[in-house]
């Protein structure tokens, strides 16, 4: 009923209590990208609503159980940015904008895991010149709640981190 409820309302990533592959998959994609927007902007509400409550973000900072350390991190992340921004004045802040591509999705009922590449472009240089500052991939667990995929847990992979390299094993199944 609450799903049905949604999907009139026409909130983003709801989907009926009956939803084809095609439609899950687009609602998983457009939470992806909701996520990616929130890490950009540092927007820890959006961010940490893109998780379960009991989600668990696993990341270079470590490892955040629920919604409120989630949300914690994405705050800290903003303190630290600003610090930045605060130094490099007056230049324009530097931006960091996050992309995701290749992405594979297994979806069973209301379960489904994902894997997708990530890269981040940074413009941190004094002519704020873009260049592509760190690169990786995703493993994801969701679930569907209340009509709504959201991540149970996203596991980060970093490759210029030695403690965050992906294996040598290819890790889309």
């Amino acid at each position: 009923m609450l799903a049905a409820a949604l999907v009139a309302a026409g909130i983003a990533g709801a989907t009926s209590e009956r939803s084809s592959y095609a439609d899950d998959r687009a609602a998983i994609e457009d939470l992806q990208a909701r996520y990616m927007f929130a890490l950009d902007w540092q927007d820890a509400e959006t961010y940490s609503a893109t998780f379960t409550d009991d989600g668990i973000l696993d990341w270079a900072g470590g490892i955040s159980h629920g919604r409120d350390a989630i949300r914690a991190e994405v705050r800290g992340m903003r303190e630290h940015f600003a610090k930045h921004e605060a130094a490099d004045a007056p230049i324009r802040p530097a931006r960091l904008r996050h992309v995701i591509s290749n992405v594979v999705i297994r979806i069973d009922g209301d379960r489904a895991t994902g894997r997708a590449y990530w890269f981040e472009l940074n413009d941190d240089g004094r002519d704020r010149r873009p260049y592509v500052g760190a690169y990786g991939h995703y493993e994801d667990e969701l679930r569907k709640v209340h009509g709504q995929w959201l991540f149970s847990q996203r596991k980060i992979y970093n490759e210029q981190m030695d403690s965050r390299a992906a294996s040598a094993a290819n890790p889309a199944w």
